[in-house]
């Protein structure tokens, strides 16, 4: 794996490692692209155990960057975030990215609203949740700002498996139709996680959508991470998809 484009800081709360750490290892691993991507704040909305604080955005870049300067000509380091589509949000969000040279951002829609306010989707839920789930990303996916989908097979389900099928139908035939690549991560699969979900790239195989791998690095170790990698093409052979292993940037 040469380009990765979901990497966290311990700015989240929930990894290891600072931007330095990060980067260095993910050069010492041989990515010639490592784009950091660490969970995405939200102007206006209480301190969360999830995602960095409004006031850490400008450390955060400046460190990127200079390690974007330290290893240019070894490894691309890129100034990303991972966020989340909350309709309300999103234009002070975009207005808070302006002020930053940010090169991309991953849809990663872990909440249906605002921690600690809306529901986690990987924690068991049902059809309401799953439908508003599928409802809120297509929406997020429609914005055209996002590079990929990061962990679209996320929601752990305990429903019907028809439900799950029409539902995840619907969701992969959106990001066909937008030309939105799709993520197995490889956090998931290295963690023994609810996703990656086989019927989930069973039906994306069927529908023919774009594929990408992401580490989803949470700490430095992350950064190389070949048994979940091989496992993963395992998977594309199986259930008929090809996985890009570049992407070209869209801001």
């Amino acid at each position: 794996m040469k380009n990765n484009y979901h990497m966290h800081t311990y700015r989240c709360g929930h990894a290891a490692g600072t931007e330095r750490e990060m980067a260095l290892a993910a050069s010492a691993n041989g990515l010639l692209t490592a784009g950091f991507s660490d969970h995405s704040p939200f102007p206006g909305v209480p301190a969360s155990r999830v995602r960095m604080a409004p006031e850490e955005i400008g450390e955060y870049v400046e460190n990127v960057l200079e390690m974007k300067a330290e290893l240019k000509g070894k490894t691309d380091i890129l100034l990303g975030f991972e966020l989340e589509y909350f309709a309300p949000y999103f234009p002070k969000v975009m207005k808070m990215y302006d002020q930053y040279p940010v090169e991309f951002i991953i849809l990663g829609q872990h909440y249906l609203g605002p921690d600690p306010y809306g529901h986690y989707v990987g924690r068991p839920c049902g059809e309401q949740e799953l439908t508003q789930y599928v409802d809120q990303s297509i929406e997020g996916m429609k914005t055209g700002v996002y590079l990929y989908f990061a962990h679209p097979d996320l929601p752990m389900f305990i429903g019907e498996d028809s439900f799950y099928k029409k539902e995840m139908t619907r969701l992969c035939e959106a990001a066909a139709k937008l030309d939105m690549p799709l993520e197995v991560n490889l956090l998931g699969m290295r963690g023994g996680r609810n996703y990656p979900n086989e019927c989930f790239w069973e039906i994306a195989g069927r529908v023919g959508n774009r594929v990408v791998l992401g580490l989803d690095a949470h700490a430095p170790e992350d950064t190389r991470d070949d048994a979940s990698e091989a496992k993963a093409y395992e998977w594309a052979e199986r259930f008929g998809f090809r996985i890009e292993t570049e992407l070209k940037l869209k801001w």
